[in-house]
């Protein structure tokens, strides 16, 4: 008899002993993380968790066998977009201890392949530390992935999808966004006031300073989103449609699933201490000892 885990992709949906059979699964726990904040005069608060945890669901419903996805992480760190209005801010460090309460209560219950998919540009250095930390603080393995960078797995998708310029075109609100948003909740785009708009460091044409989803300068000032953007949209909008999401939204979730079968399967790196002498006490800022 087939048990409720092999089938069902939703974390929260089993009881407490069908996770403990998820876990002998070895299922991949996913774990979208977002952010409710502005995107321009078109799209709602909310684009940073409908994408990923659309993509995240997508992937469940393609590998349910392999992975579980998690309820969503709604509030991310967006101090510097607290100018636009509806804005909602999680300080970095209450952010980053939320999510670690996350991956360490997965790792305790004997969860030991962890993904956070991100959907907000700025939760990605909290994130890579949370990653790290669990790591090196649990016996579990943890990964970061933004969604977007599943459409770079192909090497031949992106310069097939895309139309907007390079640096800049797909940055927020932008032509990759606004397409997937149209697919995964199109009802809900104000497409009567899609408008491109344009990052303003951008225009100095400066070979240390520029932005997009998908590179960015080597030495950019990231500061207050006002004072670089008039109306909150970062890129090429006006080239969004909904087609675009569909196949942007397919890719991703193939590659999620990719992601998913690789990780699942793949044997963790064994730890080696090379002291000459075992040390004497635990590491003392919370990592685990061998």
């Amino acid at each position: 008899m087939t048990s409720r885990a092999e089938t069902e992709y939703r974390y929260e949906k089993l009881t407490w002993p069908e996770i403990n059979d998820a876990i002998d699964l070895g299922k991949v726990c996913i774990l979208p993380c977002g952010a409710v904040e502005q995107h321009g005069p078109h799209l709602p608060l909310d684009v940073d968790l409908v994408c990923p945890t659309g993509i995240a669901r997508g992937a469940g419903r393609l590998v349910p066998g392999k992975m579980l996805v998690l309820p969503t992480v709604c509030y991310g760190y967006t101090g510097h977009v607290m100018d636009f209005p509806g804005t909602i801010n999680s300080h970095f460090e209450t952010f980053m201890a939320y999510v670690l309460d996350v991956t360490k209560s997965l790792a305790y219950h004997g969860f030991k392949k962890i993904i956070l998919l991100n959907g907000h540009g700025s939760n990605m250095p909290n994130l890579d530390l949370v990653a790290r930390r669990t790591n090196l603080e649990t016996d579990a393995e943890c990964l970061l992935c933004a969604w977007w960078n599943l459409l770079t797995v192909d090497k031949d998708f992106l310069p097939g999808w895309r139309e907007s310029k390079f640096p800049g075109g797909c940055a927020h609100a932008c032509e990759l966004e606004t397409s997937l948003y149209m697919y995964l909740d199109g009802d809900n785009v104000r497409k009567d006031k899609i408008k491109s708009g344009t990052i303003s460091f951008n225009e100095e044409d400066s070979p240390f300073q520029y932005v997009d989803l998908f590179g960015q300068g080597p030495a950019t000032i990231v500061g207050w989103t006002s004072s670089y953007s008039e109306t909150g949209v970062l890129g090429e909008a006006e080239l969004a449609s909904e087609e675009k999401g569909r196949v942007a939204y397919e890719e991703a979730v193939k590659q999620l699933a990719g992601l998913v079968t690789w990780f699942k399967d793949r044997p963790k790196d064994e730890r080696r201490d090379h002291h000459r002498r075992k040390p004497t006490m635990d590491i003392p800022w919370g990592q685990r000892s061998l």
